[in-house]
């Protein structure tokens, strides 16, 4: 068995590692005195202590396969009287995976009961290596479970520099970055002592806005660290410990209890292993003489010497120490790392090690010829086997142990992955306890693996809840995370969402668009419905416009009901009656068709609107066309050899206004026929409004109502300028005149209005042009007429008209 017996730093005995041994003695003494484990078979056992040295460590190695202690000599044993059948070591990984390379080269069986570097899981590599410690693959990962269980994801990392804590901290930082973590550091602690190391450590430490340190090392690597913090005073940190000094009997001393308080760790399961306690308590120098460990074990634990040491000798002791051992001194009477059976850990994997050694011997001892697992069916004898049967027989094992717990290794050489969650707390008496507030149960088919009773932790400090480890502050909703530039993942700013996203979680990665028919709200962490956006009934504007159209269509019913009634005056007459009561009904249509345009917009709406408003506009136009046309073929007609006589009568106008008004209804019916308007959600112009409106389906027809109207007015305005100077009894071109010259231009102002608005300031501008050009047709060509009717009746004569030589009002 490999054993380190002295630390590194300190050269005072290890009664920890003391324990180990005689938990390996304790269970061969077991096994031996087991009559139906392994009957007529007698155990024994050689200890080499390392001393933490590479180069012994391989030396023992050789010594243990070879049975020569001056000079091995390879593949040759010496000692035949002595056979090997597995070497329970080393403690630590680094010299674990040195003695595996040359251990795997004869199958000989290794078990190690504190190596759990994930490097040993290579079968390829390490063919003969077990150990009853887990791999720290499976504590690595429950390391990272627990810092983002606590929510610290701003995490630095020490370990000592070797196998054990590079592959440790290798596998811990894959797993913190999967879960969201990221490494605010990443320190490596050298194996020697180096002042300015260790002071580069501790100052990185300070800097560092990091609260939560996960630590990979041994105890006595940690301690130089320790004093340096304890030097520079430094608090505020949380420490999380590997297993390999979460129960550290020399950092658990009075004066780092301050410094470690509220430490959180994994450690080996906790097992109880029965009678152990009185084993320890019987050994002495007197009836032990054969252990040379037990006299310097002797002194370390009663503060004696067995010989008074001269004062100017070194005695390799930490203190000159003047009283004489007897060996009468009582071990019942001592509480330390060596008596202390309550806390068993690395002492019980020794147990199980052994265990496991002699469970393989035994299957190897019952096997039945021709049953065997070798070839033809051969079996292994007990007293003349080969190192690979033995492994072979290692790696099949599945007992249950004295502390009813099943012990079996898998395809990797490991142990059940079981962890002790402890939390190191400040007892009423300053010293430190390992109090267990939770576990890790690595098992694959076991869903929640980490389990934390939160409430039974005590925070350094006094804090009732855990502290704060970020590089960032949390994002609220509203916001998302934008990394800083070279900064790891945790390190960001916090962006608004823009317009039209949302995020309605903390530490969003990103804001979520919302659905085109929803926008955000003020804070922007949820979607809201959009308003509807149209001219309706309800909105002043609409609510004005549909007013004024109403109003406005009572005038040219008005002044049709004027005409009518004064229907036999000269000025009625003159003004060609019927064309003049078509155009009144046509600009009483006009000014109501405003009334489809208002409210929401539906298929049947969007459909009528513009073709109802551009055939309404083209009666209206055709009947000033053939007032227009009338009176300058009236005028030609008067004048000697005119054709134009027999033009004169009622077909022409009616032929006129029929021809002109059914070309504008070709063209609607052929618009809707073959591209009717459609309702349009405008969800994108606006922000926060859903803009309900027609789209025209197709704008050439469109413009083609529009240029063909446009066409019509230009000619009657052209044709009624022409005709102004007339003589005065047919002249009424002068106000049609003014009309479409007032039409004209305010179409013409339509256009560029129209292409710049949307929505429902869209509807408006064309109403305004609707109700604006109808209006000023009723103006300029009837309310004069109507001012004679009414207001001048005098002038209403025949007699007046014939009397003046330019008539205005007809």
């Amino acid at each position: 068995m490999h054993v380190n017996l002295y630390g590194a730093f300190f050269s005072s005995f290890s009664f920890r590692s003391y324990r180990w041994i005689q938990s390996m003695l304790f269970a061969i003494h077991r096994i031996n005195q087991n009559l139906t484990l392994l009957p007529n078979v007698t155990l024994a056992f050689r200890i080499y202590d390392t001393c933490l040295d590479m180069a012994r460590t391989m030396w023992g190695t050789m010594w243990l396969l070879t049975g020569q202690n001056e000079m091995p000599i390879p593949n040759y044993n010496c000692d035949h009287h002595f056979s090997v059948v597995a070497t329970i070591g080393d403690s630590t990984s680094s010299r674990s995976i040195q003695m595996a390379h040359l251990l795997g080269l004869y199958l000989h069986p290794q078990i190690s009961y504190f190596a759990s570097s994930p490097l040993l899981n290579d079968r390829h590599r390490y063919p003969s290596f077990y150990r009853t410690i887990p791999s720290d693959e499976f504590q690595a990962h429950g390391l990272a479970q627990l810092v983002i269980y606590f929510g610290w994801t701003w995490v630095g990392l020490l370990a000592e520099d070797d196998e054990y804590g590079k592959e440790g901290t290798k596998t811990l930082k894959e797993e913190l970055i999967k879960a969201g973590g990221c490494v605010a550091f990443d320190e490596t602690i050298p194996l020697l002592y180096s002042e300015k190391e260790t002071k580069l450590i501790v100052d990185m430490i300070q800097k560092s806005s990091s609260s939560a340190i996960v630590v990979f090392c041994f105890d006595f690597q940690m301690i130089p660290i320790m004093q340096e913090i304890l030097r520079q005073n430094i608090s505020g940190k949380v420490w999380i410990a590997s297993e390999a000094w979460s129960t550290s009997s020399v950092l658990s001393q009075a004066k780092y209890t301050n410094l470690l308080s509220g430490t959180l760790g994994f450690a080996i399961r906790r097992r109880q292993i029965p009678g152990f306690r009185q084993f320890l308590l019987r050994i002495n120098p007197m009836s032990n003489p054969d252990d040379i460990f037990v006299k310097p074990f002797w002194e370390a634990a009663f503060g004696c010497s067995w010989i008074i040491p001269d004062s100017n000798e070194t005695t390799g002791l930490s203190d000159i120490i003047a009283k004489l051992c007897t060996g009468s001194e009582r071990l019942e009477t001592l509480s330390n790392a060596y008596t202390d059976v309550s806390n068993l850990r690395i002492t019980y994997n020794v147990y199980n090690a052994v265990y496991a050694v002699a469970c393989a011997l035994h299957d190897l001892s019952v096997c039945n010829p021709g049953e065997g697992p070798f070839y033809n069916g051969t079996c292994a004898s007990i007293h003349n086997y080969e190192p690979w049967q033995v492994l072979h027989y290692l790696s099949h094992i599945h007992f249950v142990n004295d502390a009813s717990e099943e012990v079996y290794f898998d395809k990797n050489g490991n142990i059940l992955a079981l962890y002790d969650v402890l939390n190191w707390q400040k007892s009423s008496d300053s010293t430190t306890e390992f109090t267990k507030v939770g576990s890790y149960n690595a098992r694959e088919f076991i869903s929640q693996k980490l389990v934390i009773n939160s409430s039974a932790i005590m925070w350094a400090g006094g804090l009732d809840k855990a502290p704060r480890s970020v590089c960032s502050e949390n994002c609220p909703t509203g916001h998302r995370k934008a990394t800083k530039q070279g900064q790891p993942a945790c390190c960001f700013d916090c962006i608004p969402c823009s317009q039209g996203e949302f995020a309605n979680h903390t530490d969003s990665a990103e804001c979520k668009k919302c659905p085109d028919d929803h926008w955000t709200n003020d804070r922007r962490d949820r979607c809201l419905p959009k308003t509807t956006d149209f001219l309706s009934y309800q909105d002043p504007l609409g609510g004005t416009i549909a007013f004024v159209s109403i109003f406005f269509s009572l005038l040219p019913a008005a002044v049709l009901i004027i005409f009518i009634k004064y229907r036999d005056t000269p000025i009625i007459k003159a003004s060609n009656q019927e064309l003049s009561c078509l155009l009144l009904l046509g600009l009483v249509f006009c000014f109501l068709c405003s009334l489809i345009f208002i409210g929401q917009p539906v298929t049947i709406t969007c459909a009528l609107r513009q073709v109802t408003f551009g055939v309404m506009f083209a009666l209206c136009i055709s009947c000033i066309l053939a007032k227009t046309i009338l009176v300058v073929i009236a005028f030609s007609a008067t004048k000697p050899k005119s054709n134009l006589k027999k033009y004169i009568g009622p077909i022409l106008p009616k032929a006129t206004v029929v021809l002109f008004t059914f070309l504008q209804a070709v063209i609607g019916i052929t618009w809707i026929a073959r591209a009717p308007p459609t309702v349009e959600y405008d969800m994108k112009f606006q922000t926060g409004k859903i803009i309900i409106q027609c789209n025209e389906g197709s704008p050439t027809a469109f413009w083609c109502m529009l240029g063909y109207m446009g066409l019509l007015a230009i000619v009657s305005l052209i044709v009624a300028f022409l005709a102004r100077q007339l003589p005065d009894n047919f002249n009424e071109a002068k106000y049609i005149t003014f009309g479409m010259l007032v039409f004209v231009s305010v179409w013409f102002s339509f256009i560029p209005a129209y292409l710049t608005t949307r929505g429902k300031y869209m509807v408006a501008v064309e109403l305004f042009a609707i109700l604006s050009s109808s209006a000023g047709l009723l103006v300029c060509i009837f309310f004069p007429k109507c001012y004679i009717i009414l207001l001048r009746p005098k002038r209403n004569t025949r007699e007046h008209f014939k009397g003046k030589k330019t008539i205005g009002f007809q």
